[in-house]
């Protein structure tokens, strides 16, 4: 198995860019929610460790859930289009103020399916938050409220988010060589 160091091809965002970013978003949502209790909503699995930092900073009360949505298949890089709920909600959010957290935002399908499916249970609120914004890869246009960083298209891992199912524990945001990047059989 190859060592993340042998296809890294940049570090796109360091740990240190990183934590500051996610600081100054803790710090805009608890000043936007302030006197409310904000319920957080994470998209699995990528959005974990983005979650767990971003809600040491902040202010406010806050809640959390998570939900489990793909719209790939079985080992595939490649989107079907057609997304799935695999993990659902545990807590009623009616009349709650909410906010989705996730880890990347591409095409903008995914997000908008989950938005759709979300206000179905009627919040008071619902907005976004994403650690990652690939803006120049929007197919449908979404509301993104908070966002941390607006990177190119390009392939990137770490920070929770994965490389075939690894390296989501890495600090950073790296981008993947594709011409040393060979994927386990």
């Amino acid at each position: 198995m190859l060592r993340h160091h042998e296809f890294l091809e940049e570090v796109l965002i360091s740990e240190e860019t990183l934590q500051q970013r996610i600081a100054e978003l803790g710090g805009e949502i608890s000043r936007d929610y302030d006197g409310r209790q904000l319920h957080l909503i994470c998209i699995l699995r990528g959005g974990v460790i983005f979650l767990a930092d971003l809600i040491r900073h902040l202010t406010i009360p806050n809640t959390i859930d998570f939900m489990a949505v793909t719209s790939y298949g079985v080992g595939a890089r490649q989107t079907t289009g057609k997304v799935r709920i695999t993990f659902d909600l545990q807590q009623d959010i009616f009349d709650l103020d909410c906010l989705l957290v996730e880890d990347i935002v591409d095409s903008g399908y995914t997000i908008a399916t989950v938005l759709e499916f979300l206000r179905t249970r009627h919040p008071r609120s619902l907005k976004v938050c994403t650690l990652l914004d690939k803006a120049e890869r929007r197919e449908i246009q979404v509301p993104i409220d908070y966002c941390g960083f607006v990177i190119p298209d390009k392939f990137v891992f770490g920070y929770g988010l994965d490389l075939d199912e690894l390296y989501r524990n890495l600090p950073f945001i790296g981008t993947v060589n594709p011409e040393r990047y060979k994927p386990a059989e």
